[in-house]
């Protein structure tokens, strides 16, 4: 054997050699997460939304070792920080703790910065909330069905409060009165419903049940139903609005857990499997409880598939409303 020969045996013997060792180099390379996350939350420090966020970011750094940061990046209904994690890197280092106003109603109702089916990697939907329908204990209306005789009876001069428009409240509020073909006024706050709601200003109050929890339980207000498609178990005698004369009527706040699209499925499947692990303990689900929230962790083809349908069900309410951002 002459040495070109030799030369040429020994360069393809090495080749081969790193063939067969380069996928075991990359099956050791340092796991997810090697490095600190962060966590965009689209709302206020101290808002309901950052509280629960926190929890989470508590709970995935005591897990991993590894520091998670929540990011507050506030404006436009969480649309402003859900539009700058949209164009992170989808390494699965920039996360987003992203509601549904700024996830399915938001793009209807303005030009936002992503497009929440092209843009966004959904992980799970961590907590849903339902709206409690609450009235003035002078109405005289005893559940639902009594309001909307009631609406029907008197044209325009019933309204109803919501946190702003183009809330899940509000567009909650507008499905029903298509459906129930009644006159109601929406009233936008930015603040002060239930002050409002008890003194007579306005009529109804629709509100996220942890808002309002308190005052229907000590009797200020009148609870008529909940707007989620089951009983809520911290008031299981309080109907659903579904089962008060409007069959399949679901209208609910969710929080949820998005990377940016093209983040590898590895990492979105691992974020979802710790996911379900942080929501087990009876004591943290026990916690959420007590602050109006039900725990989910549904998978991310579900909630993806959640997404889609949440888009096309309020484009369309919001289309037969005449609802804009600037109402």
């Amino acid at each position: 054997m002459n040495a070109r020969t030799r030369r040429r045996l020994i360069a393809g013997a090495t080749a081969a050699l790193a063939a067969l060792t380069t996928p075991v180099a990359d099956a050791q390379e340092d796991p997810y997460p090697n490095k600190p996350i962060r966590l965009i939350v689209g709302f206020t420090p101290g808002s309901a939304t950052d509280i629960t966020a926190r929890i989470f970011a508590q709970k995935f750094n005591e897990a991993w070792g590894m520091p998670v940061t929540v990011d507050n990046l506030p404006g436009a209904g969480g649309s402003v920080g859900l539009g700058r994690g949209a164009k992170s890197a989808p390494d699965g280092y920039t996360l987003m703790y992203a509601a549904n106003g700024a996830t399915t109603i938001a793009p209807s109702l303005m030009k936002v910065p992503y497009d929440p089916l092209r843009d966004l990697a959904p992980i799970t939907m961590l907590l849903m909330m339902p709206s409690i329908i609450a009235v003035n204990n002078e109405v005289a209306a005893r559940n639902v069905q009594d309001l909307i005789a009631l609406a029907r009876a008197q044209p325009g001069k019933l309204s109803y409060a919501t946190p702003g428009a183009g809330t899940p409240q509000h567009v909650a509020g507008e499905l029903l009165k298509m459906l129930a073909g009644a006159d109601i006024v929406h009233v936008p706050y930015r603040g002060a419903i239930v002050t409002d709601v008890i003194g007579g200003r306005v009529t109804i109050a629709f509100q996220n049940l942890g808002s309002i929890l308190p005052i229907v339980r000590d009797g200020k207000l009148r609870a008529l139903a909940v707007t989620s498609l089951k009983r809520t178990p911290i008031l299981p005698d309080l109907p659903t609005v579904a089962e008060s004369g409007f069959p399949g009527f679901e209208a609910i706040s969710w929080f949820s857990l998005i990377a940016p699209a093209g983040t590898p499925a590895p990492i979105v499947n691992k974020l979802h499997q710790e996911t379900l692990k942080v929501l087990a303990p009876p004591e943290l689900r026990a916690r959420f409880a007590q602050m109006g929230l039900d725990p989910v962790g549904n998978t991310p083809a579900e909630f993806a598939a959640i997404i889609r349908s949440d888009i096309d069900k309020w484009a369309k309410v919001i289309k037969a409303a005449g609802i804009t951002a600037g109402e």
